[in-house]
């Protein structure tokens, strides 16, 4: 199959802008309970939807009264929390447009987003970033937490009419967003959202995934609201009624399940592999290592069962499974289910490939994995799985109101309520488009079911010297699911064989020794190698490491920049081939 599409579920004719979502909520259902809202103490308070409607009129009076006008820029440089999603919707009822700019980003970062968007008020999370703003040229900086306060006395007398006429400038076509791309292959560039792009994604997602996204449950988000895959689960969340909870460090996530439990959490692949390791060192410790392999293998076994199944229940899986998954239910299941709060229902992966094995492990375990896929372009999520129709190893089907093309060359293209128009520099616009359809700049391939599988990178191919061909993901990924492991680079432009640098994660055990690792990983590469043809193995790697807080190495959103990476370990890489 080269193109699948599906039909959008939702209307969009009545809705002008974003703040229809909130004002629609409210007028349904003003105290249902919105937020879960963090204390100095500890606790937790609810916010409903009416109080977080009225926090964000008085902080959009406050940006009016500041100056503020229609179609101006407004900065977020801030940490996940509560404050940034008041001061997101406030800039949209005042009429502005958010840029989002990650909180780690260096001071250059800042200086050129604030620069491009000419961005004149911005709302910083702490002291480094309101240096940061401040030094970046920005006129106005108010701090996310007591300055929101002043803010809001000092839009006191601007009046509802003019509140208004702010909230209701922006059309369907009007920007509502510029996202920054993180640039793992090139400069960043300004991705222009608009008020369409979220509206469709927003209402098309939430009728699809209605099962899961619903105003009895509730989600913890930690990814970066700098990140368009968590506003928009705001937004789809603030729409649709589920309680949100926000979380600034992912490293408390696990501790707050138990607390908050959520029935519905947006993860990246690396967690899950963190979880499923940290069961394994507690089994080891317990000497069960041998009962948690076999507790592995069964509830993988069961996963499989599961999606190959009609009704995916039980029921469809042999006696004997039955029986060693009752057991190892008993035994492991039931602990992790319950150390994640024990009410998750689904959890949604995305921002990297989830391996196969590890989505049948934890639908397996009682908790399916819904793997989906998206760029910032495409507004988050441009194909998803849906629930009791998950296929792991693939990505899902096109969304509601979005198509995928397969070109000739295997690069995915896409077409959607949710594909933006293009870059705010047109000059970025050059390749990006095809046929009217937006090259992702991935390789992949759609099933007869409309299914996609991603198969890499197409500015990662790599051309021997030989003139082979070979497109490394497969022995990438395998790489990558070891614990030690955070990225692998695949090596071998104009050379005659392959080679890698292997990045050790930043919390493996004894990571200051990292020659102490090379044997472990040396078997990982041999299975790896064993999976691909003799021309796609890997004769030499090299390990390395990163800082996570260099953000010319790497992103806001933990993906390796190949070109620095590679570049500043050029010596290294000429040493491979001696």
């Amino acid at each position: 199959m080269r193109e699948a599409s599906t039909p959008p579920l939702a209307d969009l004719s009545s809705y002008r802008n974003v703040t229809d979502l909130l004002l629609r909520r409210e007028a349904v259902a003003p105290h249902h309970l919105a937020f879960d809202v963090a204390a100095v103490d500890g606790t937790w308070r609810q916010v409903s939807t009416a109080a977080f409607a009225d926090e964000v009129r008085a902080v959009a009076r406050g940006l009016i009264a500041a100056g503020l006008e229609p179609g101006q820029s407004v900065a977020i440089m801030s940490a996940t929390r509560y404050e940034w999603a008041v001061a997101d919707l406030a800039i949209w009822f005042a009429g502005g447009v958010v840029v989002p700019v990650y909180d780690s980003s260096t001071a250059a970062q800042v200086a050129a987003i604030a620069t491009d968007a000419h961005v004149r008020i911005a709302f910083s999370g702490d002291e480094r970033a309101q240096d940061a703003l401040t030094d970046a040229g920005v006129p106005l900086v108010i701090d996310l937490g007591g300055g929101l306060t002043a803010l809001a006395q000092r839009g006191a007398d601007i009046t509802d009419d003019a509140l208004e006429r702010a909230r209701s400038h922006a059309t369907p076509a009007s920007p509502a967003t510029i996202v920054y791309t993180s640039g793992t292959t090139g400069h960043p560039k300004g991705a222009v959202l608009t008020h369409e792009n979220f509206l469709g994604q927003v209402l098309n997602i939430a009728a699809v995934y209605s099962d899961i996204v619903r105003a009895d449950g509730n989600t913890v988000i930690f990814l970066p609201l700098a990140h368009v895959l968590a506003r928009g689960l705001q937004l789809i969340c603030l729409a649709s009624g589920m309680r949100i909870a926000h979380l600034s460090a992912p490293s408390d996530v696990v501790s707050s399940l138990a607390v908050l439990r959520p029935t519905f959490l947006v993860v990246v692949p690396r967690i899950l592999e963190k979880i499923t390791a940290a069961a394994a060192a507690r089994a080891a410790e317990k000497r069960l290592h041998g009962l948690w392999s076999a507790a592995v293998a069964t509830a993988t076994d069961a996963g499989r069962a599961a999606e190959e199944s009609e009704d995916g229940g039980i029921a469809a899986r042999s006696w004997s499974l039955r029986l060693r998954h009752r057991l190892f239910d008993a035994l492991f299941y039931r602990r992790i289910r319950g150390l994640m709060g024990g009410r998750l229902r689904y959890m949604l992966s995305g921002g990297a490939t989830l391996p196969a094995r590890m989505s049948l492990l934890f639908c397996g375990m009682g908790i399916p994995v819904i793997e989906g896929y998206g760029l910032t372009e495409t507004t988050a999520p441009l194909t998803g799985n849906l629930p009791g129709a998950i296929r792991s190893g693939t990505v899902g089907v096109p969304l509601p109101g979005s198509t995928v093309r397969i070109s000739d060359g295997g690069e995915v293209l896409a077409r959607g309520v949710g594909v933006f128009a293009g870059y705010r520099n047109p000059d970025d616009d050059a390749d990006a488009f095809v046929d009217g359809f937006f090259r992702t700049g991935d390789l992949g391939r759609l099933d007869d079911r409309g299914r996609l599988t991603l198969e890499g990178r197409l500015k990662d191919v790599v051309t021997t010297s030989h003139g082979k061909t070979i497109v490394p993901a497969r022995w990438e990924a395998a790489i990558e699911q070891h614990p030690l492991v955070s990225s692998a680079i695949t090596v071998g432009e104009g050379r005659p064989y392959l080679t890698a640098l292997i990045v050790l994660d930043p919390d493996a055990p004894a990571f200051a020794d990292v020659r102490s690792h090379h044997s472990t990983i040396q078997r990982a590469v041999d299975d790896a190698n064993a999976l691909v043809s003799r021309s796609e193995q890997v004769r030499r790697f090299e390990l390395v490491t990163a800082d996570a807080e260099d953000r010319e190495v790497v992103t806001p959103t933990l993906k390796i920049r190949r070109r620095e990476l590679l570049h500043r370990e050029s010596a290294v890489i000429d040493a491979l081939y001696r």
